[in-house]
């Protein structure tokens, strides 16, 4: 069974109000006491309302329980850059909202077999750069869009760079535009986030050998 997978399965358990033995539990999911133990204490930290204790059972009671829910890229990094903004706002209590919320996606996110566990939300990329980011996305993708050239200076750069942007990705967290950068003649991977400043250029740009998405990825 898949770590999200089982990770739902203790949480419908432990909502019927019952206390459940971590034996019992360990056997009806076919996995170990100590990887039970692991499982509530990851629950408990994303903000699930587990009540006990090693060796005397667990329970939860929570307000709303959604069902499984599969997400595309795209829609995980929709609904990252919703809680930046909320938590990088002023409003405490929302702020506080958007953490919990981080804490429980990032409590059900698949695991790649040898790769150390990523976080979603505060713990490695503060909401604060992602919201900064955030500024300038919408304006990147439609100049990508739009096949419109821009000039782009980044934070800590005393030089502004003429590009053309290609392409979003997402790599845990951190948005990077891919771009062909006119002043170096070359490719470049921009962090979103360190962008300083924004300003479309006149004129389009069209598709040339060499200067395309297609040319970057086959590197």
């Amino acid at each position: 069974m898949k770590r999200a997978d089982r990770l739902y399965a203790l949480m419908t358990r432990l909502r019927d109000g019952s206390l459940h033995r971590a034996e019992d539990l360990a056997t009806a999911l076919g996995v170990s006491v100590r990887t039970i133990y692991r499982d509530m204490d990851t629950l408990a930290a994303s903000g699930v309302p587990v009540a006990g204790a090693r060796g005397a059972g667990y329970t939860a009671h929570a307000s709303i329980t959604l069902p499984p829910l599969n997400l595309t890229q795209t829609e995980l990094e929709a609904l990252h850059l919703g809680l930046a903004a909320v938590g990088a706002g002023t409003l405490p209590d929302l702020a506080s909202a958007a953490a919990a919320l981080s804490a429980k996606i990032d409590a059900v996110l698949p695991e790649d077999a040898g790769a150390a566990p990523g976080r979603f939300g505060f713990a490695t990329y503060p909401f604060a750069e992602a919201a900064q980011g955030f500024r300038h996305m919408p304006a990147f993708r439609a100049a990508i869009r739009a096949r419109q050239k821009l000039r782009i200076a980044l934070i800590g750069e005393a030089a502004a760079h003429a590009v053309r942007p290609l392409h979003i990705d997402y790599w845990g967290r951190i948005w990077t535009g891919i771009v062909w950068d006119e002043d170096t003649g070359d490719f470049a991977s921009l962090r979103i986030d360190r962008i300083a400043e924004l300003s479309p250029l006149p004129g389009l740009f069209v598709d040339e050998p060499g200067k395309r998405l297609a040319d970057y990825q086959a590197r």
